[in-house]
């Protein structure tokens, strides 16, 4: 099996743009990752491109192979899409966090849905259920693979290549980077070629209110892919320099501050990185360099980050109070 060619080829490479109008008042500058360009429309066509690749390399998938992975909508788009060109079988193990968007171009691309209903019973969490039941899938699907993102060290190798390596040739050194966290993959990656290269960057890891990844108090989420009920095997603690929390109301707040001032529509852990540079701007020395990951498209959250009706019933405030006065560049 050979994984090149035609839409592989597109992977990665995405632009980095300057979030010039959002920021105009900052003394710093910020350039926003648009991994949303990525052709499954995420940064987690990077892992999922390098897990299958490296899979097929050390002679560990085979055209009888059947791949399963648990993910909460990105990740199972990217290998829905690569195994669906491979012509392998995909099982995605999902829970009801994951949006009816998610789950329709999983099925578009001839991806299988597994839906956990119900959490885990010990902690809550939707995640070590999920993990359970690909566990099960395991011992039941004859040939099944597990890419296993919390705990390959293929997913975080594929950011400190290309991710963190385009960041460097387009920008060189930056003096911030501010990444969401959830498998911990993307800041892994980035943290060992910041590391490797010896730069003074300070790495800030976005984390959701009411994930337990950094520490935080375990609590309710709204949005997948940014923040976990479990620590993820690939966390390191020595990655993030300074760590944010964001609310749900945050996410929201920073995706429609990004199309109003900069006509980006994003997913909402993009509008939690967003909020966490507004939260440490008066901490940011002037003239810093920062770079923000945006991980995904905003078309995945019509229903909900910008559904008006949505914001007032879960959030419960008026979608009017969200944002901030434009302010001419």
């Amino acid at each position: 099996m050979r994984l090149e060619g035609g839409l592989v080829d597109r992977i990665g490479g995405t632009p980095l743009v300057r979030l010039e109008r959002l920021f105009a008042d900052d003394p710093f500058r910020v350039y926003g990752k648009l991994e949303g360009m990525n052709p499954g429309g995420s940064a987690k066509d990077r892992p999922a491109l390098y897990m299958l690749k490296e899979a097929i390399r050390r002679g560990e998938l085979t055209s009888e192979s059947v791949i399963i992975e648990s993910s909460s909508g990105n990740l199972a788009i990217s290998l829905a899409q690569l195994c669906c060109r491979l012509g392998l079988r995909f099982i995605c193990v999902v829970d009801p966090r994951t949006t009816e968007q998610h789950k329709r171009i999983i099925r578009s691309l001839r991806g299988e849905i597994d839906l956990v209903t119900e959490p885990d019973a010990r902690t809550g969490e939707f995640l070590p259920a999920r993990i359970r039941r690909v566990h099960e899938l395991l011992l039941t699907v004859p040939n099944a693979y597990w890419t296993n993102q919390y705990g390959n060290p293929d997913n975080y190798r594929a950011h400190a290549e290309t991710t963190m390596a385009e960041i460097a040739e387009q920008l060189g050194p930056v003096d911030y980077l501010f990444c969401g966290v959830s498998s911990c993959g993307t800041i892994r990656g980035c943290m060992e070629y910041i590391r490797e290269h010896r730069w003074r960057t300070q790495i800030v890891a976005v984390d959701a209110e009411g994930s337990v990844i950094f520490g935080g108090q375990r609590g309710q989420r709204r949005f997948p892919g940014l923040g976990a009920g479990i620590t993820p095997e690939l966390h390191r603690e020595e990655a993030a320099d300074i760590v944010v929390r964001v609310t749900d109301i945050d996410c929201v707040r920073g995706c429609r501050e990004l199309v109003k001032y900069e006509a980006i529509l994003a997913g909402a852990s993009s509008g939690g990185v967003v909020s966490a540079v507004r939260r440490l701007a008066g901490s940011i020395p002037a003239d810093s360099l920062c770079a923000v990951i945006l991980p995904d498209r905003g078309e995945r959250y019509l229903d909900t980050v910008y559904d008006d009706d949505w914001v007032r019933r879960e959030l419960q405030v008026e979608p009017e109070s969200l944002g901030r006065e434009q302010t001419t560049p």
